[in-house]
């Protein structure tokens, strides 16, 4: 695994070229090559926390990422190509999240914290503006960072984090456990909030543009949602999810309470760095569709997210073989519902991470649960309207006292969700509620389309709705996932620490193996 800063390599080609023609005998003749005096020689750290930045939401749209959890969620079905869909084991490494963003941001806090370059970290070109206080970016890095962290754990389990990113100091760090990881990633979270001053807002941030306080809902609202993960190892009040969540809830800084608040990022689509990831991932391609599971649940709810969350045509049945995929295709003359509404889906659209539904349907299981004060009921009304909001769809009133969708009687969302009968991949599947934590659960799940990797979390963690895997399972047994596989480069350059992490799973590196939060 590379644990590195990517390392640049210039060709020497064209000063050879030069001194054939030139009559030059060697290279001292050129000066310093080395050195251009047009750009910056140190780092800058507002540069560093943009490239971060922009790994969130395109990890969202990436191919390897938030889309196959959304496959292993049945949000999405593909349409030709089902290795994902029927469960085929790929070893993918997560190398490259490390590498990249998190090194990034790993040297925004290294560079504040080092009192040889924490006072000369400006913008460049104007001495006198500062990329931020030191505090202050040293907390947004270290927020983000744990957001990539906390996605990569929930998909693989127990990774590096606390001999990570030491770069040349520790080559091969160990793999902390998912318990250590998670009060890591609490206690860092806690850390940051506490360590923003009044100084400067960081530059380079084309989410929150440099506001603190938005910054620190963020983190609050990241704290309860990686508290309430923890639910099933942590069920009971006066328990550590429930402390940590209550905590974090009451905290006076606030979390994402309104869509004004949204962890959301912005395209002009001027450039590719400026185009909606998913519209590049989308945009001529005919290989994902929305999947009749989760159409089924809004048809029989009368949930007019429908129409935000595909566009029109028919819904794809999930988990076919490529031949019974590719016969579905033709019999609608490829006419099947794509992921997104267009107007969802455009180079200029927003990508949304951390909405105020998420945070409002936590606090609603946590009001349940007991864990917080409050109406759970309250709660769960204001995170439905949350996301219909954000999905630009109106009637949540005559939604929530629905008979499918009510908090104290909702029936929810259906049996035999995504089944039909030409094409019969994953019968008896149903997304029933008889209980208003279910229903809780179940409008979780639902909020969280357009991030699979949430999706596939959040039903791993309360089994709502009720999926089944395909009949066309390709994996040993045939189960959805759990988790992914260890990518191959860790056990070329990290052998004993992986190995070390795989003998700690049940049945050790495979997909069906439950992670520590998810016994």
């Amino acid at each position: 695994m590379r644990y590195l800063n990517k390392i640049k390599i210039f060709s020497l080609a064209g000063v050879a070229a030069a001194m054939m023609f030139s009559g030059c005998q060697k290279l001292s003749d050129f000066g310093n090559t080395d050195v251009r005096t047009d750009a910056s020689t140190e780092p800058l750290t507002s540069n560093l926390l943009t490239n971060a930045l922009s790994y969130i939401a395109g990890y969202q749209a990436s191919t390897r990422g938030g889309i196959r959890c959304e496959l292993y969620a049945q949000q999405w079905a593909e349409t030709q190509y089902t290795d994902v869909s029927t469960y085929a084991n790929p070893q993918l490494d997560f190398g490259g999240v490390y590498s990249s963003p998190l090194m990034d941001l790993q040297t925004i806090i290294n560079r504040n914290t080092d009192p040889a370059t924490k006072s000369s970290l400006f913008v460049l070109g104007t001495p006198n503006k500062p990329n931020g206080s030191n505090a202050n970016q040293i907390a947004v890095a270290t927020i983000a960072k744990v957001y990539l962290l906390w996605i990569t754990t929930d998909r693989w389990g127990d990774i590096p984090y606390s001999e990570a990113l030491q770069a040349s100091a520790d080559l091969t760090p160990k793999y902390d456990t998912q318990e250590e990881i998670y009060s890591h990633m609490l206690s860092d979270l806690k850390n940051a909030i506490a360590g923003f001053d009044d100084g400067a807002g960081v530059d380079g941030d084309f989410y929150y543009n440099g506001n603190n306080d938005q910054w620190k809902k963020l983190a609050n609202s990241l704290r309860m949602l990686i508290a309430l993960r923890m639910s099933k190892v942590y069920p009971n009040a006066g328990q550590l999810a429930a402390t940590e969540f209550a905590d974090a809830a009451n905290d006076p800084a606030g979390s994402i309470d309104t869509n004004a608040d949204n962890f959301v990022r912005s395209y002009s689509g001027t450039s590719v760095a400026e185009t909606n990831p998913f519209y590049s991932a989308l945009n001529g391609r005919k290989d994902y569709a929305l999947s009749l599971t989760l159409s089924d649940i809004l048809g029989n709810m009368n949930d007019p997210r429908r129409n935000s969350f595909g566009s029109a045509g028919a819904p794809f049945p999930y988990g076919l073989p490529r031949e019974d995929a590719v016969a579905f295709g033709n019999s609608v003359s490829g006419a099947y519902s794509k992921p997104f509404a267009p107007n969802f889906v455009l180079a200029t659209t927003p990508v949304v991470t951390i909405p105020a539904a998420y945070t409002l349907l936590a606090k609603a299981e946590a009001a349940q649960r007991g864990w917080i004060s409050g109406s759970a009921e309250a709660f769960y009304n204001a995170g439905v309207t949350a996301s219909f909001e954000q999905w630009g769809v109106t009637g949540a009133d005559t939604y929530l006292a629905s008979d499918e969708a009510n908090f104290a009687t909702g029936t929810g969302g259906g049996n035999q969700i995504g089944f039909l009968g030409d094409y019969p991949a994953v019968p008896n599947q149903d997304a029933y509620t008889t209980t208003p934590l279910q229903r809780i659960q179940l409008q979780r799940y639902l909020a969280s389309f357009g991030d699979g990797v949430q999706a596939w979390a959040e039903w791993r963690r309360t089994g709502i709705p009720n999926l089944k895997p395909t009949v066309y399972a390709t994996n040993n047994p045939k189960e959805i996932p759990r988790r992914l596989i260890y990518g191959t480069s860790e056990y070329a350059l990290n052998k004993d620490n992986v190995e070390a992490a795989a003998a700690l799973l049940s049945g050790g590196d495979v997909m069906n193996a439950r992670m520590w939060w998810d016994q």
